[in-house]
């Protein structure tokens, strides 16, 4: 209740796991409020409340989260919230730069989480930087050692042994033994075929989770419902799982060759442990760890199905709650667990003797394809399961099991990032353009007429440009007349809604007193002091005469923007966007002189391909 409340009242963009914005952000798009102090305080707060509180959910997607707020804090030097501003970060002020820092944030949390720097790296270069190049990998690199490095000094003075540097990350699923590291070629098939399990379960989460979360949208949108709904599931998680302990027969001895690190007694006579407890009442990084090492026969299969079952909806239910919470532990205990079951259902068969069909390693191989199922990650998610299992032994296998798991998702639902993206109405760009827009020109997508303003405009028509609001574009070309005839203005350069804001607030106006000219200078710094909040332009006061006066926007604007013909192709045009990180393209006529069209990312995003073929969205005014 009190992590809901906080979500819900205080700061609803810390719901979730946080990946899906900030993935949103790396990807160009600015999500309000997602990387502020304020936020973190909520998501860090929210993520204990929601483990504590035994919901099936896992800290590791609001690690990712947390880390990309640390980042771009730190980058940016200062604090609206706590009114402080370090001056000596100003030259980190800047969109590119806060973009790689929130991408280094994000690496950092995955490095924390799983230590897996490695791993960290490659989950920010698929899942999160849209825009990379070779000075961003080493630093990303960088700032996950780092993150590493300071988890283990910390948690050696945790367990009081300071110094030792030798601890994994904060969720770790031990190691496996050596003669449970072999597998032979005759069973990639059995992992393969596992994989394909993972991308139809992960497919039938996706689209569960996707109903309920239109469910949501439509009818649980109050605050107060949304706290209802998370105590409602917090009392069925704990009525659900309380119940399946007392009507489980499945006690197992307490002896060496049933260890258990945490073991219950519930309902058991002594010397015996609960197994179904100890799937539900352990953390579940911990039930992980014990289906991965626990010996065989430490769990019935009827224990392994029922909790597959009841923890498949439970976390279908979860995830998307007014609280902090990630998916991906919840994703793995549910494929560690039928992926066990499969393991022991092969050594019923096997022939005895045989150590191949070992229950701990088909338990890995099942979370991994349970996960890649739900996320559709491949490279990232393969180093991060090596990492955190701490050999590489297994590093085929899992990649056969996640490309399996993402063909078969893909072939039945979106991945359940791209989903909540596309339900929130972001305009959100993919590597590639939808596969049948090679027909579409940057004459069909193009956002027109356009707003355009003269080399030397009149401050009260920037003013009445900027206020209204039927202009939702962010970049206005600048144009100049050639002559004064009726030939077209020529394109002369690209200006910012921000940079117009800024001179505005300075009153950069160009005045006429006598005979001279005089005009107020602007500085670099204050581009930088205003960012990345600008004001609103109604908070901007102007006085009658001053709308008289004149602005020379030569000196502010972009004099070489990007241009295309209003021929070009859509996927050119796509690709000249990802490429570049643009967020406005400038076309023009034949002769690259008129503007005739400006293409943003709101242009591209709205097309994507559907069941019936290319379709266009309505986006969001983000």
């Amino acid at each position: 209740m009190v992590g809901s409340i906080l979500v819900a009242f205080f700061e609803p963009v810390a719901a979730g796991s946080g990946i899906p914005q900030i993935k949103c952000y790396l990807n160009g798009v600015k999500i309000p409020r997602v990387v502020r102090l304020k936020t973190l305080v909520v998501k860090v707060c929210g993520v204990i409340c929601s483990v504590v509180g035994g919901l099936a959910v896992g800290k590791e997607g609001p690690m990712i989260h947390s880390g990309a707020v640390v980042a771009a804090g730190v980058s940016q030097g200062r604090s609206t919230t706590l009114k402080k501003d370090l001056m000596i970060f100003e030259y980190f002020r800047r969109d590119t730069e806060k973009r790689d820092f929130v991408s280094a944030g994000a690496a950092a949390g995955v490095s924390a989480a799983f230590g897996a720097p490695v791993g960290g790296v490659l989950f920010s270069l698929e899942e999160g930087a849209s825009f990379w190049n070779q000075m961003l990998t080493w630093r990303i690199f960088f700032a996950s050692m780092i993150s590493t490095f300071t988890l283990n000094f910390f948690l050696s003075i945790y367990h009081n042994n300071t110094g030792d540097l030798s601890n994994p990350g904060l969720i770790n699923f031990g190691r496996f033994e050596s003669e449970n590291l072999n597998y032979n070629l005759y069973e990639i098939p059995l992992f393969i075929a596992m994989g394909a399990i993972g991308g139809f379960l992960g497919a039938l989460f996706n689209v569960l989770n996707y109903w309920l979360t239109i469910f949501r949208i439509r009818y649980v949108h109050r605050p107060c419902l949304q706290v209802m709904e998370a105590m409602l599931v917090a009392a069925v998680t704990a009525t659900v799982s309380f119940t399946m302990i007392y009507f489980s027969n499945d006690c197992q001895p307490l002896d060496s060759e049933h260890a258990e690190e945490y073991p219950l007694q519930l309902f058991c006579a002594d010397g015996e442990y609960n197994s179904m407890a100890t799937a539900f009442f352990n953390t579940p990084e911990r039930s992980v760890r014990s289906l991965f090492h626990n010996q065989p026969g430490t769990y019935n299969p009827l224990t392994l199905g029922l909790f597959t079952l009841t923890y498949f909806f439970l976390a279908c239910w979860t995830y998307g709650l007014a609280v902090s919470a990630g998916v991906f532990i919840p994703s793995l205990l549910i494929g560690a667990a039928w992926g066990r079951l499969c393991g022991i259902w092969l050594a019923s068969i096997a022939s005895a003797g045989s150590i191949w069909a070992d229950p701990g390693k088909y338990a890995l191989i099942g979370a991994a394809a349970q996960l890649g199922g739900i996320v559709r990650m491949t490279l990232s998610l393969t180093v991060i399961l090596v990492e955190a299992t701490g050999n590489v032994t297994y590093g085929l296998p899992i990649m056969l099991v996640l490309l399996t798991a993402k063909i078969v998702g893909d072939y039945f639902q979106e991945g359940l990032y791209d989903i909540h993206i596309k339900l929130q109405s972001v305009p959100f760009l993919h590597w590639e353009a939808p596969a049948t827009s090679h027909w579409l020109t940057a004459r069909e997508v193009m956002s027109s007429p356009v707003t355009c303003l003269n080399r030397i405009e009149k401050v009260g028509t920037i003013v009445d440009v900027l206020s209204n609001t039927s202009t939702n574009h962010n970049g206005f070309p600048v144009v100049m007349q050639v002559s004064e005839n009726d030939e077209p203005a020529k394109l002369c350069g690209l200006i910012l809604r921000s940079q117009l804001i800024v001179l505005l607030k300075h009153k950069v106006f160009v005045e006429l007193a006598g005979s001279r000219l005089t005009r107020r200078k602007l500085q670099l710094k204050d581009f930088r002091d205003a960012y990345p909040r600008f004001p609103p332009i109604q908070s901007i006061h102007v006085s009658q005469d001053e709308r008289e006066c004149l602005m020379d926007l030569t000196e502010f604007m972009n004099p070489t923007p990007y241009t295309v013909p209003q021929e070009t192709s859509l996927p050119r045009v796509f690709k000249l966007f990802r490429a570049l990180g643009l967020r406005h393209l400038v076309v023009v006529d034949d002769a690259n002189t008129r503007v005739i069209g400006l293409v943003t990312r709101k242009d591209l995003a709205r097309y994507h391909l559907g069941k019936h073929g290319l379709e266009e969205l309505h986006l969001a005014q983000t």
